[in-house]
């Protein structure tokens, strides 16, 4: 069975894959999109969650989605304590470069370059993006990240199927970086993230459009809700 993508708005989405769930950067509930305002998250029972950084709007719903639905979360060391604190006992704490096969596939942490604060102010350590070498697909999801060179060194290690990548500027990168990164990993198709949910985050949608079909890679936009085949 091939992988699926659920997108369910900003930087959350859900992969079914080798009859495992795996959500990633729950943040749903404070989404103030319409479309996100509709998922139920009591409905979403991952196996696993991913979380890139302790930044709320990645981190919001963690605690809620991993304690109804008994899911191990995948984060930085710093995350796995505060999540502990807060009564997440089920978490998996990984580094920066570090490996580990889970049910689902074998995943890397990898660099990202952003910051990485908790909720309540705590050190939510190295912010990070996720390597996952499944069944049927090898996916690259960046996290919150600016472009970087260190993105050059995962197609050394890796064959990509696939990029999830920021593109809404400010406090990202933009479209014309997140394709650079899109060729620095050696992806040809990208699944764009963390744009429209807030003001500072506003893209035009058409222009990056034309700037990937001129670059020769496959953007697809996907609506808050959708599920695509990978």
């Amino acid at each position: 069975m091939k992988t699926t993508f659920q997108y369910l708005g900003h930087s959350c989405f859900l992969l079914t894959t080798n009859g495992q769930k795996v959500l990633f950067d729950p943040f749903i509930s404070g989404n103030p999109l319409p479309q996100a305002q509709k998922i139920d998250i009591k409905s979403i029972m991952p196996n696993f969650i991913l979380i890139s950084h302790g930044h709320a709007d990645h981190i919001a719903d963690a605690i809620t989605i991993a304690q109804q639905s008994g899911a191990t979360c995948i984060c930085s060391w710093e995350i796995h304590e505060w999540l502990q604190k807060q009564g997440v006992t089920n978490t998996h704490p990984m580094n920066t470069g570090g490996f580990w096969n889970f049910t689902f596939g074998k995943v890397q942490a990898v660099v990202a370059h952003h910051s990485s604060g908790l909720p309540d102010g705590s050190y939510g350590g190295n912010p990070m993006g996720f390597v996952l070498n499944l069944s049927d697909l090898t996916l690259y999801y960046s996290g919150d990240t600016a472009l970087t060179l260190d993105m050059q060194l995962i197609p050394k290690r890796h064959k990509i199927d696939a990029a999830i990548l920021p593109i809404g500027s400010n406090f990202t990168m933009d479209i014309d970086d997140a394709l650079t990164a899109a060729q620095f990993v050696q992806a040809k198709k990208v699944i764009p993230v963390h744009y429209d949910t807030f003001g500072f985050i506003v893209v035009d949608k058409e222009e990056c459009m034309i700037k990937a079909k001129n670059a020769g890679i496959e953007l697809n936009f996907v609506n808050i809700g959708e599920t695509i085949t990978l």
